[in-house]
């Protein structure tokens, strides 16, 4: 449960629309925010700087959605959440609604507007790099993420070496994990990380093959999701010595949301089974 500080009905002037004559001409929009945040603080102190002023957020408001013209309110209406969420760290979660009461219809109606949320989301990544300069790679996907809009890198582990994983014989890995925050959804960060690992060579041509940069979502909040493209939590993580030693280092007691135990209980029966492996075997 979060505490909210709402601005209903910004009116602003812009010139957004599909039809030229709306960009040329413009029309009235109404803008209505909710920024979810925590208030306990300025409650009690009853200082502006333990809150988030909502005369900086309209405004922030007015000069964003001024400052470009665009087809769809829905773009308008993000490009605004966007704006709150990477200017005011306080705000956790937002939701924006643009409403177009002018719109060309032709049919007689109050108003038309969408709404829509944005909120900050707790994920963590495993990287990993056997080809050439292992290192400067993982240097160069970590900083393009942390110039990636919508992520913010909140902590990194320390860097293993591994052996490689799965049927293919190969050089070891270099692996970490990184703790981010984001407000992009699990497919457009799936989007982002894919684009990182293309913009630095990587080769999707042997599964499990050699690469030059792997990121893989492990965790994002306790979601659980499949799909063709995604599944979240990592399918596989239960068994990856090299994602949980270093998930384990920053994030020891997180909750896997379909097994129900901490990232260290994890490792430990990971461990564990390898021991007992061994000594069956030796």
């Amino acid at each position: 449960m979060m505490d909210k500080i709402t601005i209903d009905k910004l009116h602003i002037y812009a010139y957004h629309g599909v039809h030229e004559s709306e960009k040329e001409n413009g029309q009235n929009f109404y803008v209505s925010a909710v920024l979810y945040t925590d208030l306990y603080r300025a409650g009690h102190t009853d200082d502006l700087g333990d809150t988030v002023s909502y005369s900086d957020a309209a405004k922030l408001i007015n000069r964003v959605f001024v400052s470009e013209k665009y087809d769809l309110i829905e773009k308008a209406a993000y490009v605004c959440a966007e704006a709150l969420l990477d200017t005011f760290p306080a705000v956790h979660a937002v939701d924006l609604k643009v409403s177009k009461p002018e719109a060309p219809i032709g049919l007689e109606f109050d108003d038309v507007s969408v709404d829509i949320t944005l909120s900050r989301h707790a994920v963590y990544i495993s990287f990993g790099s056997n080809m050439g300069d292992r290192m400067a790679y993982i240097e160069s996907a970590i900083e393009k993420l942390k110039n990636t809009p919508g992520i913010k890198v909140i902590r990194r582990s320390d860097i293993i070496e591994t052996d490689p994983y799965g049927p293919v014989e190969q050089d070891k890995f270099l692996n970490g994990v990184l703790e981010i925050e984001t407000y992009l959804t699990p497919e457009a960060l799936l989007d982002a990380l894919h684009e990182t690992e293309d913009a630095l060579g990587r080769k999707r041509t042997v599964r499990w093959g050699p690469r030059t940069v792997d990121l893989d979502i492990l965790l994002y909040d306790d979601l659980v999701m499949c799909t063709e493209d995604l599944v979240i939590p990592h399918p596989d993580m239960k068994n990856r010595d090299f994602v949980l030693k270093p998930l384990c280092e920053i994030a020891p007691n997180l909750i896997h949301p379909v097994l129900r135990i901490s990232i260290s209980e994890m490792l430990d029966h990971l461990l564990f089974s390898a021991a007992s492996r061994a000594t069956v075997n030796s």
